[in-house]
């Protein structure tokens, strides 16, 4: 099992998943602040200015124990997101996954790909056991494109989120390494 360390570049047919440098602050700003984004994904804590962004983006490749790619639609080069996995437990040999796709990159299967991708990257190259994540139950999408990558939904937190005055579930999901194995190629 290695650590996260390596930065690797992963191609798709549609995405190429690139690492992050501090020049893509501004792009992933404008995703961020997308209001489909925050739905989805929550405000920012704290005031996120472009001298913050720059030297978040701009040390992800120093970071051993998780890995943060830039989404790229591999046609255009164009930045239109991002996927992480973080949590790194060495001894379970387990993370934990998230993404988010920009305006600009969605509807075109790009964040299926990318998601298909990273955790591809996880379980063959990393040696990782287990992946999972968490969703908003009303992000129907994004449950869709993570079930297409094989994630099962392993329960739900009821209620666990207070989000415009009503109360949300939080989905919990999970891959595991013989899961990803068995799934055909034409299914991935």
């Amino acid at each position: 099992m290695s650590d996260f360390s390596v930065k690797p570049v992963l191609t798709g047919d549609r995405t190429v998943l690139r690492p992050f440098t501090e020049a893509d602050a501004e792009v992933m700003a404008e995703i961020i602040e997308d209001p489909e984004v925050v739905r989805f994904t929550g405000a920012p804590s704290g005031e996120l200015t472009l001298e913050r962004l720059r030297s978040w983006y701009g040390t992800r490749s120093e970071q051993p124990d998780r890995l943060d790619l830039a989404v790229t639609d591999r046609a255009t080069g164009e930045l239109v997101g991002e996927v992480v996995l973080y949590e790194w437990d060495s001894i379970a040999r387990s993370c934990t996954f998230r993404t988010l796709i920009g305006p600009r990159g969605r509807g075109r299967g790009l964040g299926t790909e990318a998601t298909r991708l990273i955790v591809g990257h996880g379980f063959e190259q990393l040696g990782l056991h287990r992946i999972e994540l968490e969703a908003y139950g009303y992000n129907a999408r994004a449950l869709r494109v993570y079930e297409k990558a094989g994630f099962v939904v392993e329960g739900v937190r009821r209620e666990a989120d207070l989000r415009d005055g009503e109360w949300v579930d939080w989905v919990i999901m999970g891959i595991l390494d013989r899961e990803w194995a068995a799934l055909s190629s034409t299914a991935r």
